[in-house]
Parts: structure tokens; C-alpha cells; sequence
């Protein structure tokens, strides 16, 4: 066997588990949120379909697949299909340099921060590719509202995760979670805490999770940049911003939490790693039936006057420390 088939097959069996990884939380996560928001808010809903609701995820997915497919009249026929696609592929390869566990990675790649936060990226050309394509002044005001969300969060969010490069020296994840071994003294999140706290924040509005959610706020954009679209075209969207969720949520995990190494020494495991990336998830569920949707104003003014001066003087100031 020649060197290409030796790392294309290891290549293909990760993207496979990175798809049943993805369609997995995307079950798991409609049935969280949906019980959440039953419990916090007191719907009757989520708990009619099947014991305690376990059906629902489900009939959701059965309902979404029997809609019809349609495409708006005068829409670009070729950029409308191409903009849930394009939201959903880059997904799978995000999934591949986290460590999930010490010998469960989908591919070792040394630059593994950097490949995560430029294919993150490409969800802002697919929003644009969709509100543009809809042939829809709601969905374009939306896809212009959600790039300009997600460009000005992702600054932040970059300079936090300098912040680990420049006390690790590393672009590895593989290697900054080998750095936390041992006990939880040793987390990331001890030396950072204000670089773990802006990450969280930011983390919120790259995803466009409530209460920055304003992409999709349904009294005054409808549904946003997706408006026009129906069945798994919306269904790609939705499945696409689960799993940019996880990523950030995993990616928030090894960075600041230690990864898949337990809080006292020698204990380590997969399951680490998942308790603590769903921990986060819940928080995001949490977090959404909780508290209210900001204004647009607020939403920018709380980055560009708040996160982006700290996140600044925290790059800064552990530059100078490390210097010294």
C-alpha cells in the first residue's frame, strides 16, 4: 500500500465518525434545548411526543425532510443550493485536529488551531451566499446583520486564542492539551481567566446564539438570512450552527479546560473531554430561554467597547510577562 492510501483511508474513516459524530448532537441537542426550554419556560409541548418527550427530536426530523423544496422565483438557482452546503461541509473538517481523547484525534495537524478558526469563516460566505441568492430583502439584511456580528466577534476571539499560542508556543491542540496534564491547578482557565471569559462571550456572538441571536430575530427579519429557505435546505443551516456550537464548546474545552485530562492525576478519558464540551453546551442552552435578546447596538458596542480593549490588553499583557 502506497503512502497516499495509507493517510487517505485514516482521512476518510475520521470524516465518516466526524458525520455520526455531528448528526449525533444534532439529535441529542434539539432534545436538550427543546426540554430546557419546556422546563424553564413552562411549555407543555416537548413533553407530549413520546415518554417525557424523547420522540420529539425525531418527529422533527421526519417533519423537516416530508417539506417540499422550493426555490424563490428570480434566486440564483446555482448560489441558493450552493449556501447550505457550503455552511455545512467545512463543519466535518473542524471536527478533525480536536482531541477528544489520548489517542482519539481525526487527524494530527500542527497548525490545528489555525485551521479551525479559517474554516470557521466560511459560514460568513455561506450566510452571504444565502440572503444574496434568496432574491430577498429580509434575508439580505439579515446576512449583512449576521456578517457583521460574526466578523466583529471573531476579533476577540482570535486575539484570546493568541493568548494560548504565545504561553504555549504551539498551534497544536494535540500538544496545549498535553500542557494541562496532571491536576486541575494545571488548566489553562487558572492563568486566563479573563481570556477564558471573553472567549465564552465571543463565543456566544460567532454562534449567534441568544441573547445575541439577532441574526434571526424573528420580529424584525423574519428568520434572517434563511427566510426563503424550507425542508433540509433550512434543515443544513440549523444542523450547521449545532455543530459550530460543538466546535467552539470542544475548542473552549482544550484551550482553557484541560481537554480530556480529569482534575486529579492519572485519570484521563474521552469522557472528560464530552462532559465538559456539553457542560458548556448547556450553559449556551441555558443561557437562551434565560435572558433577553440585546439590541443590535448593544450587540456591537458590547464587542468593539468591551471585549476587544481586553482582549487587547490581556495579548499584550502576557506578551510583556513572557517576555520579561
Amino acid at each position: 500500500m502506497n503512502v497516499f492510501l495509507q493517510n487517505l483511508i485514516p482521512l476518510i474513516i475520521a470524516l465518516i465518525g466526524a458525520m455520526i459524530w455531528l448528526a449525533f448532537n444534532a439529535l441529542i441537542l434539539v432534545y436538550c434545548e427543546r426540554k430546557f426550554a419546556g422546563h424553564i419556560q413552562r411549555r407543555p409541548g416537548p413533553f407530549e411526543v413520546g415518554p417525557h418527550g424523547i420522540l420529539q427530536p425525531l418527529i422533527d426530523g421526519v417533519k423537516l425532510m416530508g417539506k417540499q423544496l422550493v426555490r424563490p422565483d428570480n434566486a440564483d438557482p446555482v448560489l441558493y443550493w450552493l449556501a447550505p452546503i457550503l455552511s455545512m461541509l467545512p463543519v466535518l473538517l473542524l471536527y478533525m485536529p480536536i482531541p477528544y481523547g489520548p489517542v482519539l484525534t481525526g487527524m494530527e495537524v500542527n497548525l490545528g488551531l489555525l485551521l479551525i478558526l479559517a474554516f470557521s469563516s466560511f459560514n460568513g460566505l455561506a450566510v452571504i451566499l444565502a440572503g444574496w441568492a434568496s432574491n430577498n430583502k429580509w434575508g439580505v439584511l439579515g446576512a449583512a446583520r449576521a456578517v457583521s456580528q460574526t466578523v466583529a466577534y471573531e476579533i476577540p476571539l482570535l486575539l484570546t486564542v493568541l493568548t494560548i499560542s504565545f504561553m504555549t508556543g504551539t498551534l497544536n491542540l494535540t500538544e496545549i492539551t498535553a500542557l494541562q496534564a496532571g491536576h486541575i491547578g494545571h488548566w489553562f482557565i487558572w492563568k486566563q481567566p479573563l481570556a477564558f471569559l471573553v472567549f465564552l462571550i465571543a463565543m456566544f456572538g460567532e454562534t449567534n446564539r441568544a441573547p445575541f441571536d439577532l441574526a434571526e430575530a424573528e420580529s424584525e427579519l423574519t428568520a434572517g438570512f434563511h427566510t426563503e429557505y424550507s425542508s433540509m435546505g433550512f434543515g443544513l443551516f440549523f444542523m450547521a450552527e449545532y455543530g459550530y456550537m460543538v466546535v467552539m464548546c470542544s475548542l473552549c474545552t482544550v484551550l482553557f479546560l484541560g481537554g480530556f485530562h480529569g482534575p486529579i492525576p492519572g485519570v484521563e478519558g474521552w469522557w472528560w473531554m464530552l462532559a465538559k464540551t456539553y457542560g458548556l453546551l448547556f450553559v449556551m442552552i441555558w443561557a437562551r430561554w434565560t435572558f433577553p435578546r440585546v439590541r443590535f447596538d448593544q450587540l456591537l458596542n458590547i464587542n468593539w467597547k468591551w471585549l476587544l480593549p481586553l482582549a487587547t490588553f490581556n495579548l499584550l499583557a502576557t506578551a510583556l510577562i513572557i517576555k520579561l
